[in-house]
Order: C-alpha cells, then structure tokens, then sequence
C-alpha cells in the first residue's frame, strides 16, 4: 500500500533526479522548493500530466523523503535510492507524509491560525481512537471527542473563555460544537479528515471514517514510540547525545540498544543522527564506539550522514563497518572492508575505550581481537598507524599484561613512540 501510494510522488522524484541534477536544469527560479511554472511545465510535457498533478506529487515527493531541494538543484533522497531494495525505507516514507498530513493538504482559509494547531494537535488522540474501534466511526463521535481534546489543550494552558455568564438555574441553549475562543470545529474536522485521506490514512463516506490498514499500521507504531520511550531511565531521555551514551556504558548491550530506541523515539531522525556522529568525534573513544551501535538502531536512515564522515580517519573505520553490515554482510566478517592500516588504528581505538573505562584483564584480552599474527608485528603496525592514543594504550597494556618480557616489549614501543625514535 506505501509503495502504491507513493507511486506517482517516485515517479517525479526520478524525474527531477535524471532533469535537474548538477548542470542539467533548475528546480525553482528563486531557489525555493516549489517548482517554477516552466519547471512544471517541462515535467508535465515529459511525463504525461497536468500541471496541477506534477506539483501535486512533488510536494509529496519532498514530504516523504523521496527528493531533496539544495538551492536550485534537485537531488534523490536516501529513500529513493533504497525504494527498490528496501520495504521499511518505503515505509518510513510514507510514514513521514503521514505526519505532514496538515501539510499535504493545506487548511481552507478564513479559520484562525490557533484554532488550526489546536485541532492538529488533538488528531493523535483522535486517529487513537480509531485504531481501537477497528472499524467505522461516525463523524459526529469524532466531533465529541476533538470538542473534548481541545477543551483539555486550553484548560492545560490555564485558559480560562470569556463572555457572558448564565444566571444560576438559567437554562442553557444548545450550541454548535466548537472551540473555546468560539471557532466551529465541523469545518476542521472534516479539513484534518480529508487530509488524512490524501495521505491514505484513513477513508471517509456515509458520515463515517474509517482507518486503512495502512493509517491503523502507522497509529499504532506512534504508540509503540511513545511506549519505548516511556521505559527510559528517568531523565536519560532528554538528555543529549553524549550523557545519553555515557549512561548507556554501563548497560549490557540489549538493554543499551533499548535506551537507544527510546532516546531515538523522542527526537528526529535527522538530529539525532547529527548529534550522534558529533558526539562520535570526542575523544572519548568508547563514546564513539557507543554512537555507531546507537546508529546501528537508526538504520536505512542514517545512511548518507555515515557514508559522508568516510573521509574524516577518525569515523571512517567504524564508517566502513557500519556501511558493510547495513548493505548484508555478517558482522563477523564486516571487518573484511577495512584496510590492516584501518584494522590497526580501529586496534588502538577500541583499547582506548577499553584502557579509559574498563578493567585491564579486558585489554590484555583485547590482544586477541588484533589483525596481527604476533605481538611484535602489532607493535611494528602500531607504532606506524598514528593514532593520537597510541602511548597511552601500550603504557597501559604494558602495566596489565602479566607476562614480564611482553611486557618490557610494549613499553620499549611506547617510548619509541613517545620519543620518535626506532
């Protein structure tokens, strides 16, 4: 169903991808994101369209990710790139037009601009209450519940309505159903409705809406976020990226990669990823360790920010092995993509991390995971690799290591590594 929905907004994004890439045509006139008319027209000829219809599955296009506007030049998405090869970027797609629903179709005019967000703001609740009745809802119950909601939204923000008020045991006149400040909420109502229907969220006839399997699917993984992100330790959701990992050291892996769900969860994708790989560039090398796992979580998303750090020596090792495990390859064999420089400095990187917040049994047994078949031809490769670390590292493996001539060994290399000498 995602795929058949986003069928026509793909259609365009490939368009612009092969008609307006760098040096082959402009998207806008302006360097805005809406097409200019001769663009427009230009796809319209080319595709077989209106106008109204080209536009139409460009927005959708941008909403859901399948196409990218830099200035005047447009560019695919990771989405479309992953469309043939991947259901859940597909997914996350649609999943993305899905929250801009008020977005894809824009509020008719005349309602005040409050009255709009409130009405936003109360669909979640709405859209839940469909989940749960599994079938046909009559608009006028859902008519009741967004009154309800709004009234809740405006009495959290201590709103009080002003206006005339009734003598006691006078009798109050039905009203129309409508916001506090006197706005009707039918009009907006049937607006977010039909909204949700261009999306495919949901269909609407015979006074009733009804989810499809599609909208019901989303709804529910919505829930499922805010649930995860419930089971965070207190506090540890809101904090940024660095503190979140550095609490996340102390826990085994699985329940890491839930406290990375969660954190994840509540902020989006985009961010949290930049803030990750920022964090990823410290100099703490165990949080630089921890940040990939957590991008490992990210998933499919993630994808152009990591393969874009392979060019910072730093990333790039944990880069490589991230890309080889996201296109297939078995985390054992990952390591296969890196050069014996880039398995050596990742070597050193992850003693770091071990020699900073472990106990030293761990780094002697850190021995055992280096590409080289001897210690010798490790410290040879070692010393050669450069990294900032690598003294501290064999000044700690030297003081850990039980065997006295290995050892003497690392510490005559961490000296020479010290001095520059041979």
């Amino acid at each position: 169903m995602a795929r058949s929905g986003l069928a026509d907004a793909a259609r365009i994004a490939r368009w612009a991808d092969a008609a307006l890439g760098p040096g082959r045509g402009s998207a806008t006139a302006d360097g805005k994101a809406t097409l200019s008319d001769a663009t427009a027209e230009h796809a319209a000829r080319e595709l077989g369209l209106t106008v109204a219809q080209v536009r139409a599955d460009w927005d959708t296009a941008r909403l859901a990710g399948l196409i990218e506007v830099h200035g005047d030049t447009a560019r695919p998405g990771w989405r479309l790139r992953a469309w043939n090869r991947d259901d859940g970027a597909v997914l996350r797609g649609w999943v993305a037009l899905f929250d801009a629903w008020s977005l894809a179709h824009p509020e008719p005019d005349g309602h005040e601009p409050a009255a709009v967000a409130e009405v936003v703001s109360a669909m979640p609740q709405v859209l839940s209450f469909l989940q749960l009745s599994a079938g046909p809802v009559p608009v006028a119950q859902l008519l009741d519940l967004l009154e309800q909601r709004v009234t809740e939204l405006r009495t959290e923000r201590c709103e009080v309505p002003y206006g005339p008020r009734l003598e006691p045991g006078t009798p109050e006149t039905p009203q129309p159903q409508q916001a506090a400040d006197g706005t009707p909420l039918a009009p907006l109502l049937d607006w977010a409705l039909h909204a949700l229907a261009s999306v495919g969220a949901l269909t609407c006839g015979d006074g009733h809406a009804t989810l499809t399997p599609l909208g019901s699917w989303a709804v529910w993984v919505k829930l499922e976020q805010i649930c995860v992100a419930a089971q965070s330790p207190a506090g540890n959701i809101e904090q940024s990226a660095e503190a979140m990992l550095r609490g996340c050291g102390r826990l085994r892996p699985n329940a890491a990669r839930a406290e990375y769900r969660a954190w994840l969860a509540a902020r989006p994708v985009g961010s949290a990823v930049t803030e990750l790989l920022a964090a990823a560039r410290g100099e703490d090398a165990l949080l630089r360790g921890l940040a990939f796992e957590a991008l490992r979580v990210v998933g499919a998303p993630a994808e152009p920010e990591v393969r874009a750090v392979l060019d910072e020596p730093t990333l790039r090792p944990y880069a490589l092995l991230w890309l080889a495990e996201h296109d297939g390859a078995d985390p054992e064999d990952a390591h296969e993509v890196l050069t014996r420089q880039e398995a050596t400095w990742l070597w050193v990187d992850t003693a770091a991390a071990v020699a900073d917040h472990g106990e030293a049994p761990l780094l002697v047994r850190h021995l055992e995971s280096a590409v080289q078949p001897t210690v010798p031809a490790l410290l040879d490769e070692v010393r050669a690799v450069g990294h900032p670390r690598t003294v501290q590292v064999l000044v700690a493996l030297a003081a850990a290591h039980p065997d006295p001539a290995l050892a003497k060994a690392v510490r005559r290399a961490a000296f020479q590594v010290h001095t520059g000498g041979d």
